[in-house]
């Protein structure tokens, strides 16, 4: 918009993109726009592109599914993949999302972030961990 003031003050399109900045190509870009259509045209216009699969009901309702946690969906374990959120999708909303738009969904609609689980074995005893640690490694040290 300061660009289409400038126009209109007749000054050269080398010292409007001096001004503000910009390349010469986008001042000569905005001047025949400015020109066809007048300043209106240079104001900003919503992002194009295809609207998003969820409205934001749904992702609320995706949201409410999920932390209720995947067994409470009839997964075996209670870990969240790309897959079985795209199920979960699915029977709440009946719309199918790839694991790309998924992701997207995950990190950019419900601000989550990737978790990795620890792994541990089943058979892990913490009392005898902590047993050996105070007994047995000072021994092996000592070298007895």
């Amino acid at each position: 918009m300061r660009a289409a003031e400038l126009f209109d003050q007749g000054r050269s399109g080398a010292e409007i993109a001096r001004m503000p900045g910009v390349s010469d190509e986008s001042v000569r870009r905005w001047k025949r726009v400015w020109e066809k259509d007048g300043a209106d045209a240079l104001r900003r216009r919503p992002a194009t592109g295809r609207p998003p699969k969820l409205d934001d009901a749904q992702v609320e309702r995706v949201r409410t599914a999920l932390e209720q946690g995947a067994q409470a969906h009839g997964f075996e374990a209670d870990l969240w993949t790309l897959e079985r959120v795209g199920t979960v999708v699915t029977l709440v909303t009946a719309v199918t999302l790839s694991k790309a738009s998924v992701w997207r969904l995950l990190t950019g609609r419900l601000g989550w972030s990737l978790q990795r689980p620890e792994r541990r074995a089943a058979e892990r005893d913490e009392s005898e961990i902590a047993r050996w640690i105070a007994h047995e490694w000072p021994r092996i040290k000592r070298g007895r």
